[in-house]
């Protein structure tokens, strides 16, 4: 699988990285079975494991450092740390955090790891205590998990990010006028959260009733009924070129979004194994100019 450095001096990670809210129950149930997507991911090629979801907690952590007992060589982790450290814990707060997730991943360091930006938050001064766990080894790079470019900014100024991780996809394409201009300023590679849109690129949902009562989703309004039947007129529009090329919807979503730049990593997630090779297959295609920029006018923010 091709390879992408995130940021001027970042990790290098495969263009396709696996996400870990589908695998959470953010989704609702979970198969008992799909934590064998983790071993399946990897053997496939895929190196970044992305568990910066803040509902991944310890549970996923041990979860992913019972897969890849003796098999940590080569795997990129990313994680974050816990909720909401600047409301609770005081000073000290992130490092004992970070202390934890090395125990539960049972590893001595972590590749990647993000600072979850929000309001209020004190940017400076988690970066400054996220610095001295680089320089006592704990940590490779840092990265800032959402948040707004003026607060990339001020955390870049500080140490430098890595990565920036936020929502970007076709149906949520925001980020190339809000962030990526800023990231590529400053050198902060782009690990696309929900590059499937939550699921609704990929074609299977098309109603809010299809949901689990237990799914998150059911509470964000970009899947209320009104706004899901706008939506599908959109959806409706690209699985025709997806048809003309034979190819699912899923797989041109992720291929148009890898084909946004070589700085963008792709954090797609999956409990299926035949979601998953499906995803890993659009590694594989390639869009004219003409498609994409035809794809990116379906899903113009102007209309969405």
């Amino acid at each position: 699988m091709q390879r992408r450095r995130l940021g001027h001096a970042g990790p290098v990670s495969s263009c396709l990285g696996l996400g870990s809210m589908a695998l959470t129950g953010a989704y609702g149930h979970v198969d008992p079975g799909a934590a064998a997507i983790i071993g399946q991911a990897v053997d496939a090629g895929i190196t970044m494991l992305d568990l910066s979801d803040l509902r991944a907690g310890s549970e996923m952590e041990a979860m992913v450092g019972k897969v890849l007992d003796g098999r940590r060589e080569g795997v990129l982790l990313a994680t974050c740390q816990g909720t909401d450290p600047w409301t609770a814990g005081g000073p000290g707060r992130l490092g004992r955090s970070c202390d934890a997730t090395l125990a539960r991943l049972g590893v001595d360091h972590i590749d990647l790891y993000y600072l979850h930006a929000g309001p209020g938050v004190p940017i400076e001064s988690h970066m400054a205590e996220l610095a001295e766990l680089v320089g006592a080894g704990k940590i490779r790079h840092i990265g800032l998990h959402g948040g707004t470019p003026q607060q990339l900014r001020r955390a870049h100024a500080v140490h430098p990010v890595a990565a920036l991780s936020t929502e970007y996809s076709l149906w949520q394409p925001g980020a190339e006028k809000e962030h990526l201009p800023v990231a590529r300023e400053l050198g902060v590679g782009i690990v696309a959260r929900a590059p499937l849109g939550r699921g609704f690129l990929g074609g299977r949902i098309r109603s809010r009733a299809q949901l689990d009562t237990l799914d998150l989703r059911r509470a964000d309004p970009r899947f209320s009924a009104g706004n899901l039947r706008r939506s599908m007129r959109m959806l409706r529009e690209a699985e025709a070129t997806a048809a003309d090329m034979d190819i699912g919807m899923s797989r041109l979503a992720l291929a148009w979004l890898l084909s946004r730049g070589e700085d963008i990593v792709a954090a797609p997630s999956t409990g299926d194994p035949i979601h998953l090779e499906m995803n890993i297959a659009a590694v594989e295609v390639s869009l004219t100019a003409e498609t994409r920029e035809h794809l990116a006018r379906i899903f113009s923010p102007d209309r969405i």
